[in-house]
């Protein structure tokens, strides 16, 4: 079985770890705080689960969740990522991460950031554009009607794929939106943002968006200047 490695344990990053130990693979949690700070959540998620450093994160992860602030990402394991399929979550807060002139300008999408730090690593950008409370109730059986989709983007089909596999075992279906250049489609403050997954806005609600609820979201954003 798979394992899921994760850097970053809070919110997205613990919602992941339930839903890949639930679908059965093993996960390894860790943070920047060290091991020892993700005892208790290594104990709530059981026997499948252990807490380590990002680096041995990394190595232990057949696919890797980088869930952590953008503006820490000069920090990431990227000899230990070389190779790996990389599932980028990171969304650009600059008063939190300090301005990016290649973000503020348009010059760059947040997955390509990340790219650039791991080039060893194939990224897909993927989980950035819902709330971690969505993420944790939405998933359904293959097949089941009241179904959600998630969105990526890459360069890697192969990497693209693993992660769409990956989300099928969760309990999503996977909309392929393109490549990393185009990850800004559903980046923050664009239209299929966080709000796509709640029923007119309300994120005490949410709402198992499709692939025909995201789509006009997108167009939206193509119909704007990026």
């Amino acid at each position: 079985m798979t394992t899921i490695g994760l850097i970053g344990s809070g919110n997205i990053g613990s919602t992941v770890a339930r839903l890949a130990v639930d679908a059965g693979y093993d996960v390894v949690v860790s943070n920047s705080r060290g091991p020892e700070t993700l005892a208790d959540l290594a104990t709530d998620l059981g026997p499948r689960a252990r807490a380590a450093s990002a680096a041995d994160a990394a190595v232990a992860g057949d696919l890797v969740v980088v869930t952590i602030p953008l503006g820490k990402i000069d920090g990431l394991p990227a000899d230990q990522l070389a190779g790996k399929t990389v599932i980028d979550t990171c969304n650009y807060y600059p008063e939190r991460d300090g301005a990016i002139a290649a973000l503020d300008d348009k010059q760059a999408t947040t997955s390509e950031l990340v790219a650039q730090q791991l080039p060893g690593a194939s990224v897909v950008k993927g989980f950035n554009n819902i709330f971690f409370k969505h993420l944790g109730s939405l998933q359904r059986p293959s097949g089941a009607e009241d179904r959600a989709t998630l969105m990526i983007a890459g360069d890697d089909a192969d990497a693209k794929a693993r992660v769409a596999a990956f989300f099928d075992a969760i309990g999503y279906d996977t909309f392929d939106t393109g490549s990393l250049a185009d990850s800004w489609r559903f980046q923050r403050d664009q239209p299929a943002y966080a709000g796509a997954y709640a029923v007119d806005g309300n994120f005490e609600h949410p709402r198992a968006a499709t692939r025909s609820d995201l789509e006009p979201l997108l167009a939206q954003a193509d119909s704007s200047i990026r």
